[in-house]
């Protein structure tokens, strides 16, 4: 059965700041006496990942990281068996290599498969959403001055691989010789790092799942494309795709169609005046874009959409109008999560919002020698997202054909967006699903609508709290030979 899932994320993260009554401006006649209470949620320490070994080749025996504690600077836990390095993308001598970071899961029933993480740009870092998303070591900006466990992880379920790609992102080495301008020629080169990866480890004939956030919305349903091509499943037996608030379509689409409707959904946190705001509706109706969004997000869909309006014509450039105007109204704004107000957190990677910082005297983690010596990284700058990678990609909107394909041809695809992302909108990238076709139809049938339950679960520590309830929206579409779509919408924001 082939199943697409689309989940549009919504909601308000949560955090918790300790306010004082003088705070606010009254004191307290007397000091009350005060008792050390827990939190509500269960407060438990986390327990370390075993350290039987799970990788027995010799050839991955390189490329062993020391996950006791203490050994990877500022990770003050054991992080259990991992495996890091550079692989090469062919069997030539001298060629360019890829950075990988290899989890091993102790869960018995993820034996069959081995799950990959991409990260987007082009050229940002998977090592960002390993730090700050679904790896082991967590360390979100704002936190405490040390990384702390994710008991969430994804490698509790399943066994993961974070990759930096396409070559010349963090410290995936380009000799020179990958001139990559498509995701044809990216997809292949991957193809032969994780050849070489499976070889390497002894992890032939696993099924594969490739997922990612952002411009992986390109990567992800080309490289599987590339990998159903080769029919080769001792190596690239992919069965299922996955990525977060995907760029699958033009920015017009993804960004300024949906601007203002964003901004009315969210207008507490854009705080625009009168006048700003009556602009940018008046704009959006002189663009065409209020008529096109209208059709666009109709269940179900009517036919196929005309080409979008052009953003370029004179004051059509909505999502950028918007973007620099909000910077008046809150100087913080976070375009990954609108949510955000200042102050302007510290981050270990250097990019806590919408723009780069680092305090004085703070160093970018994965820039730091003894991290680069910890994890078999090379001695060398790195940034979050590297210039120069992938500048021209002559490929196809992903939306168009590939990702239909995929929909078609595995087993599961599954679409995550964050509604609080303002870089690329929800309802840009369901415009995208109702104009594409697979299984012999077109789009959703009828519109998102029901909840998306979170079950009640006790929380490992007070440094993993995760929210329960409904956090979101979630629907599923039944359709000819079997072909089913489900859309989800909960409470998270671009990964």
């Amino acid at each position: 059965m082939q199943l697409l899932s689309l989940l549009a994320i919504g909601g308000l993260t949560a955090s918790v700041a300790g306010r004082s009554m003088q705070s606010v401006g009254k004191r307290e006649e007397a000091p009350r006496p005060r008792v050390a209470r827990p939190h509500p949620l269960r407060n438990v320490q986390s327990v370390k990942r075993e350290a039987t070994s799970i990788i027995n080749t010799e050839a991955s025996k390189k490329f062993i990281v020391n996950g006791t504690a203490g050994a990877i600077p500022d990770v003050n836990f054991d992080i259990g068996e991992s495996y890091a390095g550079l692989l090469p993308i062919s069997d030539k001598a001298n060629d360019s290599s890829m950075y990988f970071w290899f989890f091993p899961s102790e869960n018995k029933d993820a034996d069959d498969e081995i799950t990959i993480w991409l990260n987007g740009g082009p050229g940002c870092s998977s090592l960002e959403g390993f730090l700050q998303e679904n790896g082991p070591i967590s360390w979100q900006y704002g936190s405490a001055p040390f990384a702390v466990y994710n008991p969430w992880n994804w490698a509790n379920l399943t066994n993961m691989v974070w990759v930096e790609q396409p070559i010349g992102t963090g410290f995936s080495s380009n000799k020179g010789n990958t001139t990559a301008t498509s995701q044809e020629e990216t997809a292949e080169e991957f193809l032969g790092f994780f050849k070489n990866f499976v070889k390497t480890f002894g992890l032939q004939n696993r099924k594969v799942y490739i997922t990612g956030e952002s411009y992986a919305g390109r990567y992800v349903p080309y490289i599987a494309n590339a990998m159903v091509e080769k029919n080769d499943t001792e190596h690239f037996d992919v069965k299922g795709i996955m990525f977060y608030d995907p760029s699958v379509a033009e920015d017009v689409l993804l960004e300024d169609i949906p601007a203002v409707p964003f901004v009315d959904r969210w207008a507490g946190l854009f705080n625009f005046n009168e006048s700003f705001t009556q602009h940018i509706h008046e704009a959006a109706d002189r663009c065409g874009y209020t008529d096109y969004m209208e059709k666009a997000l109709t269940f179900p869909p009517t036919g196929k959409l005309p080409e979008p309006p052009n953003s370029s014509v004179e004051g059509c450039d909505l999502w950028s109008q918007i973007y620099y105007n909000v910077f008046f109204t809150n100087p913080c704004f976070d375009v990954y999560q609108v949510a955000t107000t200042c102050p302007l957190l510290w981050d270990v990677l250097g990019f806590p919002g919408s723009f780069d910082y680092l305090p004085a005297g703070e160093q970018i983690y994965f820039n730091r020698t003894e991290v680069q010596k910890a994890i078999n990284a090379p001695i060398q700058d790195w940034a979050e997202c590297s210039s120069g990678v992938l500048d021209i990609d002559t490929s196809a909107q992903s939306s168009y054909e590939v990702i239909p394909k995929m929909i078609d041809a595995l087993d599961r695809t599954v679409i995550v967006h964050g509604e609080l992302d303002f870089i690329l909108l929800y309802n840009g990238t369901l415009m995208a699903i109702q104009n594409m076709t697979w299984g012999g139809m077109q789009g959703f049938q009828s519109a998102p609508k029901d909840p998306f339950f979170v079950p009640y679960h006790d929380d490992i520590s007070l440094t993993s709290l995760s929210a329960k309830g409904i956090m979101g929206t979630t629907h599923s579409d039944s359709k000819a030979f079997s072909h089913q779509i489900k859309i989800e919408i909960h409470s998270k924001v671009h990964m």
